[in-house]
């Protein structure tokens, strides 16, 4: 019926001729006039196939009330009769069917099984998919929701506003300052110029009023140029980092809270004649040990500035290491192609008398072993100045140092081929060569405080080499050009190497083999290095807190080694003027 709605018939009848609606010219008075005075409006419903009115009988207004009543529509009808069993409990004698049941109902089909096979091939093959699932999202939908910033569309919201023009200023105005007016110099000079060069785009002119103004005859003009300016421009977003200065500088401790460090020059020792090369101190802090140019070793009272022994080993002492172990008093000092173990006989009398029994229990082996170096005992003469041992070189030595246990030391040789570094052992008197081939011109070596790790440092690299497992364990590039000295934290866990290009190159062992951090002292270059720090559990921080002057330059050169106390905030420096100096 909705068909015709906007019809004025209804449909066709047998002979095709349509069927006309009926007329009905009531408007809404006639209808509210009629619910007023027919008493049986409230019953009568219009047929929408006829379009008449139909008045309802009794019976049909009881059946629609029956039914919104949710009731059966049959008023006889009788919901509650009793129910008829058909299969009652009882066991019957005869059955209802006797038919014998089918030999496919208890046996499984084999022509499922056949389609159940073909199935799981087809999935295992890909012919068969699984159903997607059915998309459950509306169909109506943000249309800005996922919108790609690159798009048409994304470009109005990441909008760039156009820059503002200048603001009119005096030069401008209808009746500018006598200054702003050009002379007629300046204005033939104006009209020679590039209209690119000129520094304004119109002439400024006097008026007396405004009402004088004329129209302006650029106005077109200008803004036509405006127009191309806006559409021609590029335009670019800068992210401006609103950055405090402050903060990019690293937060320092103030130097008061790093205290005690060494601040003044307390003591100079006095004695050596010729430049002070080498320090080391007794694990104690009470000796002190100096080799010198001058061909002599001095032991110093640290607390005194006292030379207690001198003495002469006839030639330039490159290096002198005190044996860290605090139950033995040996010193191992370089000279020439020979390291002197020297027992220096201070302090206490039972200590120095047991370390001079200790070497003296050695016993030769029965074999002979080659070694690459003499162990050569000394003579009445030398035993009388303090020498114990002689281990001679083929070539000069240029450093040596002692292992934390006092018993191993190592030895640096100035050539070229694989015998730049051996290990001695004082105890056994035994000496061996660790590498079997030259890995570059080696500048010093050190061993690990803690671990068996060695630490052997060429002109640009260091290389640690674990001493158990006898391999190359890491390779620190220093990125420096000639590496002169190495000191390691007595953790174990940091290491500096100074270098005679001006730089102290800090590695962290932990972290990478690339410098933590690169130090650039502010003058001269780096020959020694020493470290120390007091505070183990935090992350160590380099923090300059004093600049120490004391020594004098001689032959340009001036501070040649340094050194820490082992349990003051002591610093000692030895100089080129043949001083030593001590800041406490």
């Amino acid at each position: 019926m909705e068909w015709y709605q906007d019809f004025p018939h209804i449909g066709y009848d047998l002979e095709g001729k349509k069927i006309y609606k009926p007329i009905r010219n009531k408007d809404e008075l006639d209808m509210f006039l009629e619910k007023m005075e027919n008493p049986d409006y409230w019953r009568t419903v219009q047929d929408k196939m006829t379009g008449a009115d139909i008045k309802l009988t009794d019976e049909q207004i009881d059946l629609v009330h029956r039914l919104q009543k949710g009731q059966f529509g049959d008023v006889h009808f009788n919901p509650y009769e009793p129910a008829v069993d058909f299969f009652t409990h009882e066991v019957m004698i005869h059955p209802v069917t006797n038919r014998p049941a089918d030999k496919r109902s208890f046996i499984p089909s084999l022509i499922e099984k056949e389609k159940v096979s073909k199935l799981v091939h087809a999935i295992k093959m890909g012919w068969i998919k699984p159903r997607k699932p059915k998309d459950d999202t509306p169909t109506y939908y943000d249309l800005w929701a996922h919108e790609d910033p690159n798009s048409i569309l994304g470009r109005h919201k990441m909008h760039v506003p156009a820059p503002k023009m200048k603001l009119p200023g005096h030069e401008e105005s209808y009746n500018p300052p006598p200054e702003y007016l050009l002379s007629e110099e300046e204005r033939l000079a104006w009209e020679q110029q590039e209209p690119a060069q000129r520094r304004l785009s119109f002439v400024p002119q006097q008026h007396r009023s405004l009402r004088a103004v004329p129209a302006f005859p650029r106005f077109i003009h200008e803004r036509f140029e405006r127009c191309l300016d806006l559409y021609l421009c590029p335009r670019q977003r800068k992210m401006r980092v609103n950055v405090d200065p402050e903060d990019l500088i690293p937060k320092l401790p103030k130097p008061r809270d790093l205290q005690p460090f060494p601040t003044t020059q307390a003591l100079v020792y006095r004695g050596h004649t010729s430049l002070v090369r080498c320090l080391s101190i007794s694990p104690s802090g009470q000796w002190l040990v100096s080799g010198s140019d001058d061909g002599s070793v001095r032991f110093w009272e640290v607390s005194t500035a006292r030379c207690m022994k001198t003495l002469p080993v006839g030639g330039v002492v490159k290096s002198v290491a005190w044996n860290p172990n605090p139950t033995i008093c040996l010193v191992a000092i370089c000279v020439e192609q020979s390291v002197l173990l020297v027992n220096p006989c201070l302090g206490d009398k039972l200590l120095y008398g047991a370390t001079d029994q200790l070497l003296e229990s050695f016993v030769p082996p029965e074999e002979e072993r080659v070694q690459p170096v003499q162990w050569v005992p000394a003579t009445m003469e030398e035993h009388s100045k303090g020498i114990r041992l002689v281990v001679q070189h083929s070539k000069a030595v240029k450093q040596v140092t002692w292992h934390g246990k006092g018993d191993y030391f190592a030895s640096v040789v100035s050539d070229n081929s694989n015998m730049q570094v051996l290990i001695h052992q004082s105890s056994k008197r035994w000496s061996q060569n660790p590498f079997r081939r030259s890995k570059g011109l080696v500048q010093c070596v050190l061993f690990h405080p803690i671990r068996p790790y060695f630490f052997v440092a060429t002109q640009r690299y260091v290389r640690v080499y674990n001493l158990l497992k006898q391999e190359l364990t890491k390779k620190l590039m220093t990125n420096c050009k000639w590496v002169s000295s190495m000191a390691i934290h007595p953790g174990g866990d940091n290491i500096i190497c100074g270098s005679y290009d001006s730089k102290l190159a800090w590695f962290d062992l932990d972290l990478s083999t690339r410098p933590y951090q690169l130090l650039r002292p502010p003058e001269a270059c780096s020959r020694g290095s020493s470290l120390s720090w007091s505070d183990l559990l935090q992350n160590p921080l380099l923090v300059p807190v004093k600049v120490l002057k004391g020594h004098v330059l001689t032959l340009d050169l001036g501070v040649l080694d340094v050194l820490f106390h082992p349990t003051q905030p002591w610093v000692f420096s030895s100089g080129a003027d043949g001083t030593i100096r001590l800041y406490t």
